[in-house]
């Protein structure tokens, strides 16, 4: 049975409606929402501070959705993670790596392993979406479990690629 099947190819016009990614810009919102208030609390702006709460809020966000449904969640995340595909109880463990690194962002533990951390998470994953997508398969982003339906795409790997990038901004500015 191969793999990459043809039910598997994607969908003519699936996930090119901006309307088929609300969910994942709700939760992006709502993150971006929480480390703005959390500027107020500390009396000034703070870009990359403003970055760090941003990631915390983001990972235990989207970890949340990841616990509601592991079986679910390490089905979805097997088909494209390279790590998780071979080694299936990697997609049972990576709920808890984004739950630890954003409860690390929140608490400002360990500052420098949580960004080394998140910046060899996030680029290891966007190879895993980046070849899902060269193949053409038509899949769900499991970065929102099986709770919401939104289709793997470039919006993934941007997200993946962009978390890296603060990740490696904060890391080279700590």
């Amino acid at each position: 049975m191969k793999a990459d099947s043809d039910i598997h190819r994607r969908q003519e016009n699936r996930g090119a409606h901006w309307t088929d990614y609300l969910p994942l810009m709700v939760i992006v919102v709502l993150a971006i929402l929480a480390a703005l208030a959390k500027q107020v609390d500390y009396g000034e702006w703070n870009g990359m501070r403003w970055m760090h709460d941003f990631m915390g809020f983001f990972l235990v966000e989207f970890s949340m959705f990841k616990f509601f449904d592991p079986v679910g969640f390490a089905d979805g995340f097997q088909m494209y993670d390279l790590l998780a595909k071979p080694f299936r109880p990697y997609a049972y463990v990576y709920p808890f790596i984004e739950l630890g690194l954003g409860l690390g962002y929140l608490s400002f533990w360990q500052p420098q392993v949580i960004y080394t951390v998140t910046l060899i998470v996030m680029l290891w994953g966007s190879l895993g979406v980046l070849r899902a997508l060269m193949k053409g398969l038509d899949l769900n982003c499991a970065c929102m479990g099986t709770v919401l339906k939104v289709p793997l795409s470039t919006v993934a790997l941007t997200e993946d690629l962009g978390m890296a990038a603060m990740a490696g901004a904060m890391l080279i500015a700590a």
